[in-house]
């Protein structure tokens, strides 16, 4: 039993696989699979028969990057053209039979129409496998009460992820951000988690309310661990710090939901971040394209690219490079934290990136530089544009609060040194939109930081 708790890892025998044998288990994977899409899917058949090629073409991680790669806007309308022809959005892309298909998730749509996943039995439990994976690393145990705080309902943040918690033997407690701050605090008071799993702009939402709805700061909640998801946040160390001091816990950043890419941060301090540890190599492979021109950027470490997966070993609907929309930075050098694998940053999403006097520009850098000059503000913010992206023309026009210590008069002393922070870090000269604390509603789901006014 001292073993079983002392181990560090879910999977030791995968992940610490030397890289070269992941490698040569990816390519093994990644022939069937690719066969397996051929002679089981029209639509990736078509793909095939766009560049002339069939299954045992595929010789090479090089070879397969000839395949076109599929975007949210290509998934869309082959979910479209599914429902008119068969009735379901799924079967042109589904690979196994629809007897055996057994869960279907989507992604939360908050971008345009979900996009949807279908899984087999066999695929679920490689699910529960890569969450059992991600909440070991970070020292959650058996015994460890873990509070979901994340949209349930079809979201692959919301069943998928309490089955993988389940599989590791913790205890889930599936709240769901639906019923709102007062039910999550109330069950929190009821069932004492050691672990929070909730977007950050929810976890900092939580610390600013917790005294007035329950008396106490978040701090005495009892929380150990609080597992960023669903937005930016997670990796920005100014975040990470708030969260950290808020809460009086560990910070994660992690991603993947009930599909096969997923990656959990460090177990390291708030004002640092080395990335997320890629922990599903064996079912998922990642790859790195222009997201203009999409082709392939070679995966050394530090590049920087759209990223782009096939997942390996799947029967349900298996995405075959499928961009989505992610802007990763690769890192490949050994992590110092001593635990294995490549790792990876989210820098920002694709149609997110704002491009101003030729300066690219994410939310996250914003937030990060906002969050530098707290308390003084919230590090609540939006951007306001006049039209959608990613061109703008100057300024890059920010609404943001003011903290409630600050006077009004202090207002332009503070944006100067502001402006100041901003011209060196991001490399550009806002305009300021100043409003008090409270007055940009608090998202309990994924935060939209970019709006689009007249």
């Amino acid at each position: 039993m001292s073993y079983y708790r002392e181990r560090k890892l879910w999977n030791e025998a995968i992940e610490t696989m030397p890289q070269e044998q992941m490698r040569l288990l990816q390519l093994d994977r990644l022939k069937r699979q690719v066969a397996y899409n051929y002679n089981n899917s029209s639509y990736y058949k078509q793909k095939f028969e766009e560049i002339g090629a069939r299954p045992e073409d595929i010789k090479t991680f090089e070879d397969f990057a000839l395949i076109p790669v599929m975007t949210k806007d290509e998934h869309r309308r082959a979910q479209e053209e599914s429902i008119e022809r068969y009735g379901n959005p799924y079967a042109l892309m589904a690979c196994a039979p629809r007897e055996k298909i057994v869960r279907i998730n989507s992604t939360s749509g908050t971008t345009g129409t979900p996009t949807l996943y279908t899984l087999t039995q066999h695929d679920v439990d490689v699910v529960n496998e890569m969450h059992a994976r991600k909440y070991w690393r970070a020292g959650v145990r058996p015994g460890d009460v873990m509070l979901q705080a994340l949209s349930l309902s079809m979201f692959t943040g919301g069943l998928p992820l309490s089955q993988g918690i389940m599989h590791m033997g913790a205890c889930v407690v599936p709240v769901g951000i639906e019923g709102g701050t007062q039910r999550v605090l109330d069950f929190i008071r009821l069932t004492s988690p050691s672990a929070m799993i909730a977007t950050p702009s929810f976890g900092q939402h939580l610390i600013e309310k917790c005294l007035e709805l329950v008396g106490k700061p978040a701090k005495d909640l009892g929380l150990k661990w609080f597992f960023c998801a669903g937005e930016p946040g997670g990796g920005n160390p100014e975040v990470r710090k708030m969260l950290a001091n808020g809460f009086g816990a560990k910070v994660f950043d992690h991603t993947g939901g009930g599909h096969a890419f997923h990656g959990i941060s460090c177990d390291e301090p708030p004002d640092q971040f080395s990335g997320m540890h890629f922990v599903s190599e064996d079912h998922c492979l990642l790859e790195l394209v222009d997201p203009n021109t999409k082709q392939r950027i070679e995966m050394t470490d530090g590049a920087v690219g759209e990223m782009v997966f096939t997942f390996l070993d799947w029967e349900g609907g298996p995405f075959m490079r499928y961009a989505l929309g992610d802007m990763l930075r690769l890192y490949t050098k050994p992590c110092s934290c001593g635990m294995p694998g490549i790792r990876f940053k989210i820098v920002g999403r694709a149609d997110d990136m704002l491009i101003v006097k030729g300066v690219n520009v994410y939310p996250g850098a914003i937030q990060s530089a906002l969050l530098k000059f707290a308390p003084q503000v919230t590090g609540i913010f939006r951007i306001l544009l006049d039209r959608p992206g990613p061109l703008v023309k100057p300024p890059l026009r920010i609404k943001l609060e003011f903290g409630q210590e600050v006077e009004e008069g202090d207002l332009p002393a503070l944006e100067r040194r502001m402006l100041a922070h901003f011209k060196e870090h991001v490399r550009v000269a806002p305009r300021f939109e100043w409003v008090p604390q409270g007055t940009i509603p608090r998202e309990m789901k994924k935060t939209k930081f970019i709006e689009i006014v007249s």
